[in-house]
């Protein structure tokens, strides 16, 4: 009852967002609740909702200064530089935009932080898209599969390390292995963008961009940048806070509030500018912060209501005895869905262990398992759960169901692809 109660929340959710009955903040906090309350959980449901919000409490807190952060080093044109020799690089193809923003995005993934990763890939390319009229949705697709593979697999990305703490391995045991499928998922990325650069450029109109062309070699499609000290400081001090945040030195949320009060007393003197400056930003933050929250509700409820651990028993009770060595396989296919829909602490430290102590049954080593569920965070950087998709999809200015109907499709193919990858070079294995 509680698993087919899941499927069907589930469902309604993805039925209610792609189709606009409602909005995403809506149909995210309204189909769990109806579900707890069919499931008779109404006596539960307000402490449901309140363990999940503690729970993505701490991250609202975190993408807001972040927010703010990055928002105001945009306003202090920062990153132009970097967005005009990227320009000047891709001489306005097309393709080569394409191509360039996987190739950034899997870079700067490498950081771990999706926030920071979907700042710096939209400061240096969303204007481009926009001047050519490329679109947007290319980026976010490119930037949410970058994320998912490279920082959804690597141990200090957050998601892996979830699975490495919970089932207690060695980091290098781990990681080793899933190296090459990484890397050759990579260049699958990287070849779709090749793809869409080409649909892209096709749709153009060759005027346009030959203009444009000209624009760039002349020097006319850029606007001059003074450094002065205060960029240099800019930059100092954002280099120095990705320091910070790769050796862990203090909390993110810390790390990103204190460097937003230095950042706006460096950069904007007076105190009616500043209260300027944080309303002009709310208008990106504050829908980023309550749909963060608003996921803390349905990964509360379903988790909580023990709807998740029913769908993944009744998922697991698919797979007969006689084909157990394939529990990992299975686990990656798994992975897609609840990566997906579920938060990454629910995934990791709920369902997780219970596959990994199915697979021991068989003798399969628990690596394996962890090895099979980082495949699924390419979709989960796609899912609702996600909340830098939230910052994202703020950036590029666009809904999550126009989102998911461009990129699932891709995220869906580059997955499939990554188990491919698995299995082929022994990170997952069948036999």
């Amino acid at each position: 009852m509680l698993a087919v109660l899941g499927f069907a929340t589930l469902g309604s959710f993805m039925l209610l967002v792609m189709r606009k009955y409602l909005s995403a903040f809506t149909a995210i906090m309204l189909t769990p609740i109806a579900a707890a309350l069919v499931a008779g959980e109404g006596a539960e449901l307000g402490d449901m909702i309140m363990n999940g919000l503690d729970t993505v409490a701490p991250t609202a807190a975190l993408l807001l200064f972040a927010v703010l952060y990055f928002g105001l080093m945009m306003e202090a044109k920062l990153f132009e530089p970097v967005c005009q020799a990227i320009v000047r690089a891709s001489k306005g193809d097309p393709v080569r935009i394409c191509v360039g923003t996987a190739v950034l995005a899997l870079c700067v993934a490498l950081d771990g932080d999706g926030t920071t990763s979907y700042m710096i890939i939209c400061s240096a390319f969303l204007p481009i898209y926009r001047r050519l009229g490329m679109n947007p949705l290319i980026l976010a697709t490119l930037a949410t599969m970058a994320l998912g593979t490279i920082s959804g697999t690597t141990p200090w990305g957050g998601a892996a390390t979830r699975g490495i703490s919970v089932l207690h391995l060695n980091a290098g045991d781990y990681f080793v292995h899933m190296i090459g499928p990484m890397a050759l998922t990579s260049l699958a990325i990287i070849a779709v963008a090749y793809w869409l650069g080409l649909r892209e450029r096709h749709k153009i109109d060759a005027e346009k961009l030959a203009a444009y062309k000209l624009e760039i070699a002349s020097g006319e499609a850029f606007e001059p940048v003074k450094a002065d000290w205060r960029m240099w400081f800019n930059a100092g001090l954002t280099l120095l806070l990705m320091v910070l945040l790769i050796l862990e030195v203090a909390d993110l949320l810390v790390l990103f509030m204190v460097a937003f009060v230095i950042a706006l007393l460096v950069n904007v003197r007076s105190i009616g500018d500043q209260q300027d400056l944080i309303k002009r930003q709310a208008a990106n933050a504050v829908p980023v912060v309550i749909l963060v929250l608003a996921a803390g509700v349905f990964t509360g409820i379903m988790t909580d209501s023990g709807m998740i651990k029913a769908m993944a028993d009744a998922a697991l009770a698919i797979v007969p005895d006689s084909m157990g060595n394939l529990i990992p396989l299975f686990t990656a296919v798994l992975a897609l869905p609840l990566g997906f829909f579920m938060s990454n602490d629910g995934y990791w430290f709920g369902v997780v262990p219970v596959l990994a102590e199915s697979a021991a049954h068989y003798g399969i080593d628990a690596n394996e398992i962890a090895r099979a569920g980082a495949i699924g965070q390419i979709l989960h950087s796609m899912g609702p759960t996600s909340a830098p998709l939230w910052v994202l999809l703020g950036l590029v200015r666009t809904e999550l169901g126009d989102f998911q109907k461009h990129a699932l499709r891709w995220g869906i193919l580059v997955s499939a692809a990554y188990i491919l990858f698995a299995v082929v070079t022994g990170a997952i294995s069948v036999t």
